[in-house]
């Protein structure tokens, strides 16, 4: 039974249900595009839910048939650039925050996710999209370049892919999406909840400490050069072999039982 702790109007709705915690866009008139305010509220909950320790996977969906339009237009007209720079920082630590918490966050992508919206599908650690959804990075057709979904973007794909997107934005299918590396599974609109789901549950099965050392590990060695890469993660992986945890996991593996984490 999912417990609901945010207020039901809120743009982002926040339900607690055992070790998973599942995050809602619930702007469906605006096709949940990301105001100020939605995007505060939405850093907010991620921040909230990652010091949370018995939260051990996040789910964010989204409701309606949009994922995320992306920034709300509305909010930027004729705004003086501090104003500017203000909106797309509280952006970019939002994006940030999802991959710095320790729980790894599942995009459910139930419709489209444009600009900002793909940014954030791209942000996530992993996602699961309907077979009906598509993507795009638009902004270049409107005069405002998607310079912030680009560094997302940009990381999940290929490089001639995400230029294509950026230079054209036409959108991309699902099955496209998923050959490019955007998202991890594409499945009929009917199984989207249930495959998502079982993804989290497989998650749910290791240690979280391992987990979340892996999650954390994986973007701190990302963006470094191989030898130095390697050096991080040889010291990471002996930490990781000296830790109850691995004890456990290799001799439940040796027994032929199940680890107790």
């Amino acid at each position: 039974m999912a417990t609901m702790i945010s207020q039901p109007t809120a743009s982002v709705l926040v339900e607690l249900e055992g070790e998973l915690a599942y995050l809602t866009l619930n702007r469906p008139e605006k096709r949940n595009a990301l105001s100020l305010q939605t995007m505060k509220e939405l850093l907010s909950a991620i921040r909230m839910v990652g010091d949370n320790a018995a939260v051990r996977v996040v789910i964010l969906k989204a409701k309606g048939s949009a994922f995320s339009s992306g920034h709300d237009l509305s909010e930027m007209i004729d705004c003086a650039v501090d104003q500017y720079r203000d909106l797309f920082g509280v952006c970019v630590d939002m994006m940030e925050a999802i991959q710095s918490i320790s729980q790894p966050v599942i995009a459910q992508v139930q419709g489209p996710a444009t600009a900002a919206g793909c940014q954030l599908v791209a942000t996530c650690d992993l996602a699961v999209a309907a077979d009906n959804a598509w993507f795009a990075t638009p902004g270049v057709k409107i005069g405002l370049f998607c310079s912030t979904p680009m560094v997302a973007v940009s990381r999940a794909v290929s490089r001639k892919k995400a230029m294509e997107m950026l230079l054209t934005g036409d959108p991309v299918p699902a099955n496209e999406a998923v050959a490019a590396g955007l998202v991890n599974k594409v499945v009929p609109a009917s199984q989207l909840e249930s495959v998502t789901l079982e993804l989290a549950q497989k998650i749910l099965s290791f240690s979280p400490r391992v987990v979340a050392l892996g999650k954390n590990a994986f973007y701190k060695q990302i963006d470094l050069t191989q030898h130095d890469a390697y050096e991080f993660t040889r010291e990471v992986m002996s930490l990781n072999a000296a830790d109850a945890d691995a004890h456990e996991g290799i001799t439940a593996f040796l027994e032929k039982r199940k680890p107790k984490w």
